[in-house]
């Protein structure tokens, strides 16, 4: 047997001849998503409720913290509430993580990460940046949706289609690109740090404990140390894209990404960039955890050897 066929034969292969096709990382990728998101949405709003707190008429949920916010969303609009824009971001996480993930491995090959001697750390990082850069163009809009949609307070849950209409009415195919910058920017640091920094640790965690590349408790520690950096990184691109994107149609307060930066940290103060970085941090952590899990053992199933 080859050593082509013995990285990628498994008991679960569709071919032990042939590497798994790029539409199958993609598509590994989508799934493991999509059900990490159905499980992590709930954080996801009480981190954009907390983050567009008090701007563009939007309640100030700042004096109330994380607990008091959610106790407020659960009383005034019911537990439901926690799940608003979860069909958007199902679009968004089968177009923009499918590919940020999917590509990842695709985006080493390409650079030249052939052999553990010529796979750095900075290779790693921007292998994981053009995945995510990538995944960003693709899932913009979608985002856009469900930012909006976790944002809208009141008992009845927003309607993607009437988002998306008033959102096309106001601004056209512009406002479903709105944020871009930021975003594409936000995406970059993520996946760079995501996925970096979870190959560098787990290549650690092998090599300190033994423990094979595809086992979970390797994967696990790996992806929670990931996430830890990513929240520190990512958090005020977060912030910026966060306030982009829920900007009313009718009032422009920030130009562009850097507008915004000045804006904050001038009228707010630069810890404005790091506001709910707890929240991030609780979303990242599980949302990192389950989601690499859940795709290496997709990638398992589908006769792909472990990233």
């Amino acid at each position: 047997m080859s050593l082509n066929q013995k990285l990628y034969s498994t008991p679960f292969a569709t071919s032990a001849a042939a590497p798994p096709s790029l539409l199958q990382q993609v598509a590994g990728a989508g799934g493991a998503a999509v059900i990490t998101v159905s499980f992590i949405h709930p954080i996801d709003v009480v981190k954009t409720r907390l983050q567009v707190s008090g701007t563009g008429g939007a309640r100030d949920y700042r004096s109330l913290g994380i607990g008091g916010t959610v106790k407020t969303i659960a009383a005034e609009e019911g537990v439901t509430a926690f799940w608003k824009g979860i069909n958007a971001a199902w679009l968004r996480e089968s177009s923009y993580t499918s590919l940020r993930l999917g590509l990842y491995e695709p985006c080493k090959i390409m650079i030249g990460c052939t052999t553990p001697e010529n796979t750095t750390f900075i290779k790693k990082f921007a292998a994981g940046s053009l995945a995510g850069a990538l995944g960003s163009l693709a899932g913009n809009p979608f985002d856009v949706l469900k930012t909006q949609m976790m944002a809208t307070e009141g008992k009845e849950a927003p309607s993607i289609v009437k988002t998306a209409k008033n959102l096309m009415n106001n601004q056209g195919i512009a406002g479903f690109y709105r944020g871009i910058d930021s975003n594409v920017m936000r995406a970059m640091v993520l996946n760079g740090t995501k996925m970096a920094c979870y190959d560098q640790i787990k290549g650690m965690v092998v090599e300190s404990t033994g423990l094979p590349k595809t086992h979970i408790a390797a994967q696990a520690m790996a992806a929670g140390g990931a996430g830890f950096f990513m929240t520190c990184t990512v958090a005020p691109f977060d912030m910026v894209r966060t306030r982009l994107m829920n900007q009313p149609p009718d009032a422009k307060i920030y130009a562009n990404a850097f507008d915004c930066f000045t804006k904050i940290i001038t009228t707010e103060g630069p810890q404005t960039l790091w506001r709910g970085f707890v929240p991030i941090w609780s979303r990242f952590a599980p949302t990192t955890t389950l989601q690499l899990i859940i795709f290496e053992q997709i990638r398992g199933a589908l006769g792909m050897k472990a990233l």
